[in-house]
């Protein structure tokens, strides 16, 4: 399997090559966002290049409808910490890890992406990139199953490797086992991580978001770390403070001033009430600014909306979800929940659509500064769990 094949010297025709086109190798340090050390910049560009230039060729040359996971406002608050990056397609995930280290015999996968639950990948591609001369190559490939029991886990840096030899060096193995074998057992069981008290959290992501803590993955032991970056609000804020963002997610400044360009590139918007509707509902608004979302569940535009009620002092808030179709209703069974910054539950936390409905709303009434989490079932498209502070 070759794609716009360049030949040099050590050219193995059992292996994967893409040419690496200026457009994309130019293109890329423009989509790098901020890192905190030069070192984390470049892998995040070696990176974005190899994503790119196979997600091109999954989608044009294959016709396979891939996106990255989660998605890629995501990418630096993984690639800040952490290598690779993971592609899903056809309910498979499969991760792409780069290097350009042009003397390599082995691939060494960090241990985030084969011991934390829903990090897990099926596949592992070892893709070595050469971007002066242009070139991308994918020398061998693996399976979760095959890397926890054949394996071999380094707890110096924290990473599982397999040789060169004990990969799979063709690519076409991995279609043709699809076809062959859609029901082969790819991914070895692993056990839960444990949940992160809230205050440890916090310590954590004050000690670890500093910028002079060059390797913060191998600073505590992984139970903690892991559950530190499972939790897609802390990874985030981590990766914030690490780059010096003040405050990106408080729904009381986004009232005030203005939305973050953080929470603005995730899709929140400020959208002025309207007095007939406001007249319409009956209800004391606290504010004449509302927050709302798009979202996309099961292919249907919906709208999630942060409206302030009654006054400032009493600090209670509603939230929305509303189907942005006027023709269409909530089905019956989506459920709108509301968790605490470290998920978990409370009294009146959620609405169920018990038959098909105009909206769903939970209220709170909430102290300052308090986190609150919002979840969606079904959940939405390229879906992360955000801590909007009040």
């Amino acid at each position: 399997m070759t794609a716009n094949l360049i030949v040099f010297p050590d050219f193995d025709p059992n292996q994967f090559y893409l040419e690496l086109s200026e457009d994309t190798l130019e293109g890329s340090w423009q989509q790098i966002d901020r890192y905190s050390s030069l070192s984390r910049r470049w892998q995040a560009y070696l990176h974005q290049v190899a994503l790119t230039s196979f997600l091109n060729w999954l989608q044009e040359e294959q016709s396979i409808k891939a996106k990255v996971w989660p998605n890629r406002s995501a990418l630096p608050s993984f690639l800040e910490v952490v290598d690779g990056t993971a592609i899903e397609f056809d309910g498979v995930r499969l991760l792409l890890l780069v290097t350009d280290s042009l003397d390599v015999d082995e691939m060494r996968v960090p241990q985030e992406w084969v011991d934390i639950p829903s990090w897990v990948a099926d596949y592992y591609l070892a893709v070595q990139i050469n971007p002066d001369d242009g070139y991308l190559r994918v020398f061998g490939y693996t399976t979760h199953q095959q890397l926890k029991t054949k394996g071999t886990y380094d707890g110096s840096d924290r990473v599982y490797y397999l040789s060169e030899n004990d990969l799979i060096a063709d690519l076409d193995l991995l279609w043709i086992t699809r076809q062959l074998c859609p029901n082969e057992i790819l991914q070895e069981p692993i056990v839960s991580l444990p949940p992160l008290p809230l205050v440890h959290a916090e310590n954590l992501l004050i000690r670890l978001g500093q910028s002079s803590v060059p390797v913060p993955r191998l600073e505590i032991p992984f139970v903690l770390w892991g559950s530190l970056l499972e939790h897609d609000g802390w990874r985030r804020q981590l990766y914030e403070k690490r780059i010096g963002l003040t405050e990106q997610w408080s729904v009381v400044q986004w009232l005030e001033t203005e939305i973050s360009q953080v929470a603005q590139g995730l899709g929140w918007n400020r959208t002025q009430w309207q007095p007939s509707l406001v007249a319409a509902r009956g209800e004391s608004l606290g504010s004449s600014i509302v927050l709302s979302r798009q979202l996309v569940i099961k292919e249907q535009p919906y709208e999630l909306r942060i409206v302030p009620k009654g006054l400032p002092e009493q600090r209670i808030w509603r939230f929305e979800l509303w189907s942005s179709c006027p023709s269409h209703y909530i089905p019956r069974g989506m459920k709108l929940r509301l968790l605490t910054e470290d998920l978990q539950s409370f009294d009146n936390n959620e609405d169920i659509a018990l038959n098909n409905v105009d909206l769903l709303f939970v209220e709170v009434s909430l102290g300052s500064g308090e986190g609150l989490i919002w979840e969606i079932e079904p959940f939405p498209d390229n879906y992360e769990r955000e801590i909007l502070r009040f």
